[in-house]
């Protein structure tokens, strides 16, 4: 990915130039004049309150200039978003599970299929509702880039934190989820240029599949853990 203008995603060689440590000049853009990328300038918090603002041009700021592979190390930078993505996910659940089973083992171990099989039933629907409805071809640098966008795109479930801390009803998780969702498809859409509609309903296509994955397994371990205890008490 090379860097691109925020406004237009007209591909640009260089971002700004520097004269002299803190004095730097924009570059603007040779398709639509405008500054290629003012966020450069603006504090961390101005970019983060336009990402929950769902701004195409914070995504492209993020996705292009600032997770370049000329300047990260990709390899590094997707094992560190993996294992914070699975925390979060594992976050969630064991608050749900903990409030529905008593035992810490199963729901250590309820959990860890929740996060290890839904996870991968998402990624794997959402490569194909990729396929299919943005016809995408998918080879292993367009996987990472994907991969990357969909990982860095779940950053509101930073705020599932405060659910450790403070008591929430679980229709919050849900509300987190379709923030989650929708922020996933804006960066999909700055990421494959595609049409939103199609965007949308590839992300809803792999949550909706992952939804009916973990569901169904919550209620087989359900009924498991229901006939564990009409034998115990039997016995």
């Amino acid at each position: 990915m090379g860097y691109q203008c925020v406004r237009c995603s007209f591909p640009i060689k260089s971002l700004y130039v520097q004269y002299s440590p803190g004095n730097i000049r924009l570059m603007k853009c040779e398709k639509c004049k405008a500054v290629a990328d003012e966020y450069i300038e603006c504090e961390i918090m101005i970019l983060m309150i336009d990402l929950m603002l769902h701004k195409q041009k914070a995504y492209r700021h993020l996705l292009y200039n600032v997770l370049n592979q000329q300047t990260l190390k990709f390899e590094g930078l997707h094992w560190k978003l993996a294992i914070i993505y699975f925390i979060f996910d594992a976050c969630i659940h064991s608050y749900v599970e903990a409030r529905n089973s008593s035992s810490l083992v199963s729901t250590c171990c309820k959990v860890f299929m929740y996060v290890v099989f839904g996870n991968f039933m998402f990624l794997l629907t959402f490569f194909i509702m990729v396929k299919i409805f943005l016809n995408a071809s998918i080879n292993i640098s367009r996987f990472n880039d994907l991969l990357l966008t969909i990982m860095i795109s779940y950053y509101f479930k930073i705020f599932l934190i405060a659910m450790m801390v403070w008591e929430f009803p679980t229709s919050v998780i849900f509300i987190i989820e379709l923030f989650c969702l929708s922020s996933n498809a804006v960066a999909l859409n700055v990421m494959t240029e595609s049409s939103m509609s199609r965007c949308v309903w590839a992300c809803f296509g792999a949550y909706a599949v992952k939804l009916f994955v973990t569901s169904s397994r919550s209620q087989i371990f359900r009924a498991v853990d229901k006939r564990v205890d009409q034998m115990s008490s039997s016995s």
